[in-house]
């Protein structure tokens, strides 16, 4: 493997990973309301679930989907309503103080984090993208897809940290009341607002 060739792959999946999306949305809202600790869960379970689509595309899933259009569909609706489902869980979120440990209110899980991405039409496509663009054939596929993954790993928690950041720095506005709804409201429209990217 050379290393023009993982220096591409690596651009390839930075993009994809650090631009706007239902897992940097969910992050910056997460961090902004629940301090960076209680979010970390969240981003372990978008890495994890990023990893694990990523192994089943490599397995061959992934070619179910393209080959059944049907398939595509049911993964579009089915991340639609989870996106719009995540989006008003933000919206509405009550108020809370970062300061305390324990609330009502509770941060998006980890295993939420990881069935996002089995619903997320661009981690599928950044999954099918890598694979179909970077893996080797013959008997360096193995060791492509180990370099994909590795490569996918050190993006998403980079990108994940820097979203997380921009999160831990909206939270020093959110004061009041007022400030918290205002934010809520606008980090809703915008991870439902993804939804539309999901069918173009």
């Amino acid at each position: 493997m050379e290393l023009g060739w993982f220096f591409s792959m690596l651009m390839f999946l930075w993009i994809a990973a650090v631009t706007p999306g239902p897992n940097n949305m969910l992050l910056t809202s997460s961090t902004a309301n629940f301090g960076f600790v209680r979010s970390l869960p969240l981003m372990f379970g978008i890495m994890m679930g990023m990893q694990l689509l990523l192994l089943l595309v490599a397995a061959g899933v992934g070619t179910l989907i393209t080959a059944y259009p049907p398939l595509h569909l049911i993964l579009k609706i089915l991340g639609s309503l989870y996106l719009i489902w995540l989006a008003w869980k933000i919206a509405t979120s009550r108020y809370e103080k970062l300061e305390t440990d324990k609330g009502s209110v509770k941060p998006v899980r980890l295993y939420q984090g990881l069935l996002l991405q089995a619903l997320n039409p661009k981690a599928w496509l950044m999954g099918l993208g890598s694979i179909a663009s970077y893996s080797l054939a013959g008997s360096m596929y193995s060791a492509s897809v180990i370099a994909i993954s590795v490569a996918m790993f050190m993006v998403n928690l980079v990108a994940g940290l820097v979203w997380m950041g921009f999160g831990s720095a909206i939270s020093r506005l959110l004061r009041s009341r007022q400030s918290w709804a205002i934010f809520n409201v606008s980090m809703g429209i915008l991870t439902a607002g993804c939804v539309v990217f999901i069918w173009q």
